[in-house]
């Protein structure tokens, strides 16, 4: 009974709080502007708590350490997310801030749309923002009510609505709901600075909890010894012993899955999908609702890349593994946790504190928590903001008044929970696949960012049909049963369906704007006004630019050998080998998080890729 009163303490003080903001946030709303992207007025702090916790969700909580149980340490390449998603942000966030700025953009949509002067890219903004949100809602609906199912075992509301995943689901979105479609991204932005901080530390404790579960630090070693003996695939990447080729190594370069699927291709490619974060429409939005950038550098290098990245490769590693040391009674003395799923590992750590400290136990639902709404809510809000915007305002009612933007916008949020909660409840895949498929739609978007804020050549023409290709190729390379239609599985040739997606999406780019240059002068100065707008606040000063040739080498030299296919050489299944007493595979790991948060500080404040202009920018048009 004590743990469902502290579960139910905790639980209805942060939702209190939630609700809360949703209702100042709603005072404070006149505009369109307002509602969908904060008067462009979140505050440097702000967004760099809101934004990391957009990017690192219910999935990093629940899904990344179920995950790193099941396959091990080779699965832990996935940490690199943590710098991987926001490179994505040091790429394309101050640019399309400074667009924003000077046109007055308030939907990434209106800003392809008037670069790419065609409504075709309004549209499929559109179809690409629903296609990511309603599956990546999803997921945190679906992880909530496992986590509600989980923590009402043992307490009179076990077998109850509350108790089923359902229930659980429901009731997150309704909150989820209230608050978003009252304050906007205002009322999401200032909720989750809480949420960042909420899901850092209970991954951080959860890891302690599991550490303490083994028996402590040097028991973790020992076990991961055994674990080595017995499972050695866990810590290291599975290799053929027949293989005289260290490029053929568990298909390491080459497309071979016959050590395990987690080749240094499928690693790569998969770090391609989870950039799709900070590419995908909403951040777009995110970026346009600051004051200027000085946020973004902090949140890239430090915030995203150091604090999370640190305690993802340490914390979530030691969830996972602590875990399957314990299911397979490595550690004398210590009682297995009898997981059924990976995706109830957290849940189950969790759980483990019900008789001992309740109070603790009810921390962590609302960590739980607060985690998978943290990114829902923003793909709520932004969703709506592009449907009312990109289809309701442009195609429907172009003289549509604050009023009827609002409206529309805060039912444009029920529809989309009402989808995100239908797809996450009916979806049987874990939720890093589901996951998965959302980011994989996401980083679609690269070519159309590199066309309007680097390359002049990309034609409208080669942009839509590239996108169009790239969003075909990652579901029929996804969906099993639409792969089977063309004889292919899930992720063909070990190469993850974001992968894919960018092959067909670039190649397509390429040869189409090839063979669609406009020779219409008008067309072509219409393309060099952006651009020369963006060089004209972008140029590095001459006494950075001994930084340039240096930082990118290192960023080729860490992509290939961080996530890429050169990560084998931190292979060794001896523990007799493994330096510190633990994995050589996980040292290679933490070595490179470390040369990875270099590289982003070098990029975002060295070549200056995400700092403030020297000077400011002028809008030439009033927000409408």
């Amino acid at each position: 009974m004590e743990k469902l009163v502290w579960l139910l303490v905790f639980t209805l003080g942060y939702w209190s709080y939630c609700i809360f903001w949703g209702l100042k946030g709603a005072r404070q709303t006149k505009t369109a502007s307002d509602y969908f992207i904060a008067g462009r007025g979140i505050s440097i702090w702000v967004f760099v708590l809101a934004a990391t916790a957009t990017s690192f969700s219910g999935w990093t909580f629940v899904g990344h350490p179920g995950t790193i149980y099941n396959v091990g340490l080779p699965y832990a390449f996935a940490s690199f997310y943590a710098i991987t998603i926001p490179f994505t942000g040091v790429m394309f966030l101050k640019r399309q801030w400074l667009l924003g700025k000077r046109y007055g953009f308030i939907t990434p949509g209106e800003m392809f749309s008037a670069y790419y002067r065609t409504d075709a890219m309004r549209i499929l903004t559109v179809i690409v923002a629903l296609v990511f949100s309603v599956p990546y809602l999803g997921i945190q609906l679906k992880a909530s009510g496992l986590l509600f199912k989980r923590l009402m075992t043992g307490t009179p509301l076990e077998g109850t609505f509350i108790g089923t995943v359902e229930g659980g689901a429901i009731m997150l979105s309704i909150v989820v709901f209230i608050y978003v479609a009252s304050g906007g991204l205002r009322s999401v932005a200032y909720v989750d600075c809480a949420q960042c901080i909420l899901l850092a530390l209970g991954i951080v404790v959860l890891g302690f909890i599991a550490l303490d579960l083994v028996g402590g630090w040097a028991a973790f070693k020992t076990g991961l010894a055994t674990l080595a003996q017995q499972k050695p695939d866990m810590v290291a990447i599975p290799t053929r012993p027949e293989s005289s080729s260290l490029l053929e190594r568990a298909g390491t370069l080459f497309f071979d899955s016959a050590g395990g699927p987690w080749t240094g291709l499928m690693i790569l490619t998969y770090m391609f999908a989870l950039m799709g974060i900070q590419s995908a429409p909403a951040f777009s939005m995110w970026a346009f609702a600051n004051r200027d950038p000085s946020p973004f550098p902090w949140q890239q290098v430090v915030a995203s890349s150091l604090v999370i990245g640190g305690i993802m490769f340490f914390f979530t590693a030691i969830q996972g593994l602590s875990v399957r040391i314990l299911d397979m009674g490595l550690i004398p003395g210590t009682q297995p946790l009898d997981l059924p799923s990976s995706d109830l590992l957290v849940p189950y750590l969790i759980d483990t504190l019900a008789n001992s400290y309740p109070i603790l136990l009810g921390l962590l639902a609302v960590c739980a928590l607060a985690a998978m709404q943290s990114t829902g809510a923003a793909y709520m809000s932004t969703a709506s903001g592009i449907i009312t915007r990109d289809l309701y305002r442009h195609f429907f009612n172009r003289e549509a008044s604050n009023t009827a933007q609002l409206f529309v916008g805060r039912l444009s949020v029920a529809i989309v929970v009402t989808m995100a909660l239908l797809v996450g409840l009916a979806s049987g895949d874990l939720l890093v696949l589901l996951g998965g498929l959302a980011v994989s739609y996401g980083f679609q978007m690269w070519p159309a960012l590199l066309g309007i804020c680097y390359i002049r050549f990309f034609t409208p023409q080669g942009i839509v049909y590239g996108l169009i290709a790239g969003l075909i190729a990652v579901t029929f390379t996804y969906i099993t049963e639409l792969g089977g239609l063309i004889g292919i599985g899930r992720y063909p040739l070990t190469l993850h369906s974001a992968g894919w997606g960018i092959m067909f999406n670039l190649g397509t780019v390429v040869l189409v704007s090839l063979f669609s240059q406009s020779k219409n002068s008008e067309a072509l100065s219409h393309r060099d006004r952006y651009h020369d707008f963006l060089k004209e606040y972008t140029t590095l000063p001459e006494h950075k630019k001994k930084w340039k040739r240096p930082t990118w080498i290192l960023t080729i030299v860490w992509f290939l050998c961080a996530i890429g296919p050169f990560a084998v050489l931190g292979n060794e299944s001896d523990p007799a080998l493994w330096p510190f007493g633990i994995p050589t595979l996980w040292v290679w790991q933490i070595v490179w998080w470390i040369i990875g948060c270099i590289m982003m500080y070098l990029l975002a404040f060295k070549l200056e890729m995400s700092t403030v202009p020297e000077r400011e920018v002028e809008p030439l048009t009033q927000e409408a």
